[in-house]
């Protein structure tokens, strides 16, 4: 990651820190009242467009429910969609799994893991040819959780993939930002 995407992100990470308004946490259950399975549940996911030389579609719903009030678990999918004009047959799609948790640390403030299996099109280095493969990915991190309204908002997560492997992990990088929505 260049220089200046590193000082973007820490910059628009101090923004959102230093001015936060009225702090509502992700979901907001009162234990006391016993909530229902449905109002403990919440939805979002990720929807990535990338369109030119390089085409990337990606749709990575998530559904989590709360188990305590700072404490939720839940499972996503992922579908992506890539085409690589720079290279012939560069065109294909990955699709997996993941199962996530997650602890607000404060309001708006949360740490985050994540099991992650992506089927893709990898390259295989014995026999010189691209072929489908199951990667795994271990992620921890943490996010911040940006509110617009009592029940929704944006996620933004900063993770590390300690599975990371140069020749054989889906992501180029061990470090992984996701921005998503919550509702």
């Amino acid at each position: 990651m260049s220089l200046w995407r590193n000082k973007f992100w820490i910059s628009l990470t101090f923004v959102c820190v230093l001015f936060q308004s009225i702090a509502f946490g992700q979901r907001e259950i009162d234990p006391d009242e016993n909530p229902s399975f449905k109002d403990r549940m919440y939805f979002g996911g990720n929807l990535g467009l990338q369109f030119g030389t390089v085409t990337l579609i990606d749709v990575s719903p998530l559904a989590g429910v709360m188990i305590t009030p700072k404490f939720s678990s839940g499972i996503g999918a992922t579908y992506q969609y890539y085409d690589d004009n720079r290279f012939q047959g560069s065109a294909g799609s990955s699709y997996g799994g993941r199962v996530f948790t997650r602890y607000n640390v404060l309001p708006n403030i949360f740490a985050y893991s994540e099991f992650e299996s992506i089927n893709w099109n990898a390259y295989n280095f014995f026999n010189d040819r691209f072929q489908r493969t199951w990667t795994d990915a271990f992620f921890l991190g943490a996010g911040y959780f940006a509110p617009f309204g009592p029940r929704g908002g944006a996620n933004f997560t900063f993770l590390y993939n300690l599975m990371h492997d140069n020749r054989n992990s889906y992501y180029n990088e061990p470090y992984v930002i996701r921005v998503g929505f919550v509702m």
